[in-house]
């Protein structure tokens, strides 16, 4: 690796760290979690008593979610707090305490500064590394390849727009590529990225998509069935599941227009980040439609009084990892990121539970699914707003249409 470029990657990288502290700390305002457990992100993690065998990073909840089989199947290889796993977000971090607790240790992932990653290092002392999807950090892939560690990019994609920004430097990403053990990319499209920024080839192989390996909570579903019944079971009811900003505001017009045909019908809006969670609320609530909250729902069962939703028009999901649960609850689901320019979400998980789905047109993320689930038949692509009135309207209207999609997606 270029040692000289790398100096000056690292050289920026100190010299952006304070306005790195000051924007968690600002983030904070809204999700307090930003402004806890700082010194973890320095590599100040509590070292422990064995080697790990394996150290995971996932950035957020959408690749934590498509790690959850991996980590499973490395939990039953070596056992329970023989896996590290870090995340970078707030979300990232709950989805992996809800769902994995204490069988594995875990933290924020360090900042890629020479001094944080060999402190992170020496204190973790992984066996070998696995990154999620397309997070290429010069100084930890170096530092892995010196101390001799395997590091696997799994899951690995890189859409075109990553590609051309990858591309503008070329020597070093070849470089750091070249630090890999192995690439397992998600589609051949994405081998082929990796092999024209100078992947060694015989290091890339074609292994598919993990988010594929959609394992059902039984749980969840069960709750989302008693959710469905809270709702009220005969009522039209549809999702708007990790909208970004602009998308609430599509979903709430698209949802006077379904009002209109279908005047009980339902909207469960689930926005992606829960720093949103409170100007979503405001942003319904001056809408005019009646609104409830799931935190609400949650807190008043608990001291029980039993929530009455039959006449909620708008049901805020402003809790994490109950994904599953709306998406049981509901008939059409539309999938946010897509409208926005995003890139998508994971439309794999609503076509497992058998729901039509629908989404925008930006989704690059997830070009692979989005090709197999338009191809089969089980997914409908709106161009902007009015289309998706137009769809979330019919898709209620005709339950041997939803019946269809719902099969072809399963």
């Amino acid at each position: 690796m270029n040692t000289l470029w790398v100096l000056v990657y690292s050289l920026l990288l100190y010299a952006a760290t304070p306005f790195v502290l000051l924007r968690l700390w600002w983030k904070g305002r809204q999700l307090h979690e930003y402004r806890r457990r700082i010194g973890e992100r320095f590599g100040f993690v509590v070292e422990g008593g064995e080697a790990c065998e394996v150290w995971v990073h996932a950035v957020s909840v959408g690749e934590t979610i498509a790690a959850l089989p991996l980590i499973e199947a490395l939990i039953a290889r070596y056992g329970d707090g023989r896996i590290w796993v870090t995340t970078t977000t707030p979300t990232g971090s709950a989805r992996v305490q809800a769902a994995l607790g204490g069988r594995v240790r875990h933290s924020y992932a360090p900042y890629d500064l020479p001094t944080v990653v060999h402190r992170f290092l020496s204190r973790v002392r992984p066996q070998r590394v696995v990154i999620m999807e397309t997070e290429l950090w010069p100084n930890l892939f170096r530092a892995c390849k010196r101390r001799g560690i395997p590091l696997v990019i799994a899951n690995a994609r890189l859409s075109p727009r990553s590609f051309r920004g990858y591309s503008r430097i070329a020597g070093p990403t070849a470089a750091i590529l070249d630090a890999c053990s192995s690439i397992a990319a998600q589609s051949k499209a994405d081998a082929r990225r990796f092999l024209r920024l100078g992947a060694p080839r015989e290091r890339v192989g074609v292994v598919g998509n993990l988010k594929y390996e959609v394992e059902l909570p039984t749980t969840r579903i069960a709750e989302g069935e008693v959710l469905r019944e809270q709702l009220g079971r005969h009522r039209p009811v549809w999702i708007a599941a990790s909208t970004h900003e602009g998308e609430e505001q599509a979903a709430l017009a698209a949802h006077f227009a379904v009002l209109e045909q279908f005047p009980d019908a339902a909207l469960i809006l689930v926005p992606r980040h829960p720093q949103r969670f409170d100007g979503i609320w405001k942003l319904i609530s001056e809408s005019g439609l009646r609104v409830e909250r799931r935190s609400r729902m949650q807190a008043l069962a608990k001291a029980g009084r039993p929530p009455i939703v039959s006449g909620v028009q708008v049901l805020l999901g402003d809790t994490m990892g109950e994904m599953f649960l709306y998406l049981a609850a509901a008939d059409v689901a539309f999938v946010g990121g897509s409208l926005a320019n995003v890139g998508g979400h994971n439309v794999l998980e609503p076509a497992a539970l058998g729901k039509p789905v629908v989404f925008g047109p930006h989704m690059a993320n997830f070009a692979a699914a989005r090709t197999l689930l338009l191809r089969r038949g089980a997914a409908v692509e709106v161009g902007g707003e009015a289309e998706l009135v137009g769809e979330i309207s019919v898709l209620l209207g005709e339950p041997g249409t939803r019946a269809a999609m719902g099969r072809a997606g399963e």
